[in-house]
């Protein structure tokens, strides 16, 4: 595949499509995952098997010190029915963004979208410094674009199925030297495809910025670039619109979890009514063509099976809900099918 071949379509694992073939689309899931900790990977004890009467304390992450299982996204027959639920409540596609680190499976992928025919989007990259490889630090920005670029332009982790998006590109606070070269491959390898980047901030509130201005001061773009995770990130209006204002795309990607608890940094995480809230503000201020929404499920507890909202919650729920509170037809069809083409459309 060339970059000319590409231009002006959308690459889904199953091949280049149209981009008015693409409906309703998620942004930032992960579908075949394992998102343990790597050090823990070879530990045989993954805790007790989910049920009814644990999966809300492996959830809310108190009482239960061992739920290696809960990280794990591996049942591939699970993850089929899952995402045929999504399509059934009204989905059409999904950004798979299981990038280095995180074990991707780009040949499972490949099935279940056969399978159900939803429309799978693949990441590529690498995810932050405490999941890469060691040998990653010694590498060069050149051998990592160079890596990117045939990721998406010529298949990715040992396969032939390419990637549709750059991402997630992780960042921690403070940011790793690793990690920056990272971002500046990225970067590159967007340039030389025309692929746009999802970004995995750091848990301070001003990384996010500190992103957005590192791409600005090379030079690239900020347009064709998504943060992620902005619900768990940034809490203020104020940090929020001069985000925006900066021309990337803001991302609120954690709906569904509707509890403040967050295992990961000390904050109150929002609830969805509270994101609304927030996409509300962006909107108000002329920023309707940079939001785009999901659910980043990464845990077993999260999928319907196992008790949790699973990938359709945001048709299902999210969507009244949205309507409920003032979103017009036209402001829904721009974050949940507009901006996702234009983002995933390769120029």
């Amino acid at each position: 595949m060339t970059r000319n071949e590409l231009k002006g379509k959308i690459q889904t694992v199953l091949g280049p499509i149209a981009p008015e073939a693409l409906g309703r689309t998620l942004m930032h899931e992960h579908v075949l995952c394992d998102i343990r900790p790597p050090g823990r990977r070879s530990d045989n004890d993954l805790g007790p098997e989910i049920t009814l009467e644990n999966v809300w304390q492996m959830n809310y992450g108190r009482g239960l010190q061992r739920a290696g299982r809960k990280y794990m996204l591996d049942l591939e027959d699970i993850a089929t029915r899952e995402v045929a639920m999504m399509k059934h409540q009204g989905g059409d596609a999904i950004v798979e963004l299981t990038c280095g680190g995180l074990s991707p499976e780009p040949e499972g992928l490949r099935r279940i979208a056969a399978g159900t025919g939803v429309h799978l989007i693949m990441g590529c990259g690498y995810y932050v410094n405490d999941y890469q490889d060691p040998k990653n630090a010694g590498r060069s920005v050149d051998d990592f674009a160079q890596e990117i670029i045939g990721q998406v332009l010529h298949g990715a982790w040992g396969t032939d199925v390419r990637a549709g998006m750059i991402g997630e590109i992780g960042c921690t606070a403070p940011w790793t030297a690793t990690e920056k070269k990272v971002m500046q491959a990225a970067l590159i390898a967007a340039s030389e495809t025309g692929a746009s980047i999802n970004v995995h901030p750091g848990r301070d509130p001003d990384q996010p910025q500190e992103v957005a201005d590192f791409i600005k001061a090379a030079g690239r773009p900020t347009e064709r670039v998504v943060i992620s995770h902005i619900d768990r990130t940034i809490f203020d209006e104020e940090r929020l619109l001069r985000l925006a204002d900066s021309g990337v795309t803001i991302e609120f990607d954690l709906f569904g979890q509707e509890n403040s608890y967050y295992g990961l940094s000390d904050i109150d995480m929002p609830n969805d009514a509270t994101r609304l809230k927030l996409i509300r503000a962006l909107i108000d201020h002329g920023h309707l063509d940079r939001v785009v929404i999901s659910h980043d499920i990464c845990y077993r507890t999260r999928l319907t099976t196992f008790g949790g909202h699973g990938y359709g919650h945001i048709f299902r729920n999210v969507v009244p809900m949205m309507k409920e509170r003032g979103y017009s037809e036209d402001e829904v069809d721009a974050i949940l099918v507009r901006n996702p083409r234009r983002l995933l459309t390769f120029v």
